[in-house]
């Protein structure tokens, strides 16, 4: 039997276990972002985030350069717009996205949670530089009506080409992305 080589375990090449109240979390989007699996746990080829949303959460149309995306709903029901259809899932189904993929989503339950997975890691890097430190695992706080913190359609060139994201310019059929503070008002 010829000699097999011995080589050192890859970055992330070991098992693990996170609980979701000791890993960093992030408000950012009004969302709570809890980092279940970054890029230094699996050695970039994937991650994954549990996320928090209230109604009208999500991003308008944009497409990921170089991640898969995946959904797993675990509770709520959410809107996408994929490649220019729109489609409804709800708690218990898997939504998957490939790289280059244009997509746009809006939470239409009270709120939704989700696991939210990249592959390779990517965007839970972006979550971590430009979000605030969660100090409690809920929604964030309410902002004042003038939204102050990182907009993401604003972000720099850098910065979007840093995480791969392209925004989209054509319309968003999602919108009006209604809030909870809108409910009474129709």
């Amino acid at each position: 039997m010829p000699d097999v080589p011995h080589f050192p375990p890859m970055p992330g090449s070991t098992g693990f276990i996170h609980r979701n109240d000791a890993r960093p979390a992030y408000w950012m989007q009004d969302i709570l972002w809890i980092m279940l699996a970054d890029a230094n746990d699996t050695g970039g080829r994937w991650s994954m985030m549990e996320q928090l949303m209230p109604m009208g959460a999500g991003p308008p149309p944009h497409k990921h350069l170089w991640s898969d995306e995946t959904f797993y709903i675990l509770d709520g029901q959410i809107t996408y717009l994929i490649e220019g259809e729109i489609k409804t899932a709800a708690t218990g189904a898997f939504v998957s996205i490939a790289r280059g993929t244009g997509h746009a989503f809006r939470v239409d339950s009270d709120t939704a949670r989700i696991l939210n997975g990249y592959t390779p890691a990517s965007m839970e890097a972006m979550i971590a530089e430009l979000g605030t430190k969660a100090t409690e695992l809920t929604l964030p706080p309410p902002r004042p009506p003038a939204r102050g913190g990182p907009d993401e359609r604003r972000m720099p060139e850098e910065l979007l080409t840093r995480y791969g994201l392209v925004w989209l310019d054509e319309p968003d059929p999602l919108e009006p992305r209604r809030h909870p503070k809108d409910k009474a008002h129709g």
